[in-house]
């Protein structure tokens, strides 16, 4: 299309996705028949993994594939998603895919031989970290997002998916793509790039994606015994326990939890901003008053993740 940057809007990125989708996975075809492998187009939005059934179509098709002996090319469907569904970009996909599968491991590839200290390009004294165990340790680097006006997500991203991975028990590892014997290496078990093991603590993978891939439209102020609620015995966020709304935002959309001027942490709102300062500080039978349908919790405890 001659464009002279990666597009911004998303009428703009949708077009060019519908311009390029077809042709990409061409690419991926031609290269996997030289190899003698067949393969199949599959598009998925985070709608097919948020919703029971579609989740359910999507790995009975993935696994048929595989048992067939093709080849999946799995792309996030450009054309149809928003900023407020879809995946983010692709690490988070592929992340997501492989909890979906119960894959042996997830392997992210990158032009660089894993996870340094610093950018290595930028800092000559940047030491590359061969595993990580804990992703505490990773609390001082500053990994960065990418600068390429061509791409989207980076390095942060790729940390955050393998995050994701094994928390739900699956390792992963950041590897140099560029380097021909890097992926053989590394599913071979050798040392390559960085390797992430299995976290003792399991986290769901719509819980890792809620904190780090759906963007958050308000912030909702609760008092002390909600985030006492929140924090120490895990339940649902009432409309009880609000006492402010900023922001405006839809019944679905992310907000970020706050009490004391700090952060609680995020989840998905049943109530529309509008409707919330209506029912904030009130009881249930209260609120059912008022809104006769309504929820009973603002914000589910399947549905909100800690800071």
């Amino acid at each position: 299309m001659e464009l002279p940057v990666r597009p911004s809007a998303m009428d703009d990125l949708q077009a060019a996705s519908a311009v390029g989708q077809g042709k990409l996975y061409r690419a991926y075809d031609e290269l996997l028949a030289s190899h003698g492998a067949a393969s199949a187009q599959v598009l998925l939005t985070f709608f097919d993994m948020s919703a029971r059934s579609h989740y359910l179509n999507a790995r009975q098709t993935l696994s048929k594939l595989l048992d067939w002996g093709v080849v999946p090319v799995i792309n996030e469907n450009d054309t149809t998603t928003t900023d407020e569904i879809s995946f983010g970009d692709n690490d988070f996909l592929a992340a997501q895919v492989a909890i979906l599968l119960g894959a042996r491991q997830l392997l992210l590839l990158t032009d660089i031989d894993g996870l340094y200290t610093a950018d290595p390009r930028h800092d000559a004294g940047a030491r590359l970290i061969p595993e990580v165990r804990e992703f505490s340790e990773l609390e001082r680097l500053e990994i960065g997002v990418s600068t390429s006006p061509l791409g989207s997500g980076g390095m942060r991203s790729k940390v955050v998916a393998a995050e994701m991975a094994t928390a739900a028990g699956i390792p992963a590892a950041i590897v140099n793509g560029t380097r021909p014997e890097a992926l053989a290496r590394a599913l071979a078990g050798e040392q390559e790039g960085t390797r992430f093991f299995p976290q003792r603590q399991r986290v769901s993978s719509f819980k890792l994606w809620l904190k780090y891939a759906k963007p958050s439209h308000g912030r909702v102020v609760v008092d002390q015994g909600a985030e006492r609620a929140l924090r120490e015995r895990g339940t649902s966020l009432l409309p009880v326990g609000v006492v402010e709304v900023h922001g405006e935002f839809e019944a679905g959309d992310a907000v970020d939890v706050a009490a004391n001027g700090r952060a609680i942490g995020k989840g998905i709102v049943n109530y529309s901003a509008d409707e919330l300062r209506q029912i904030k500080g009130l009881k249930t039978d209260e609120v059912r008053a008022r809104l006769p349908r309504a929820s009973e919790e603002a914000v589910h405890r399947d549905y909100f993740v800690l800071e």
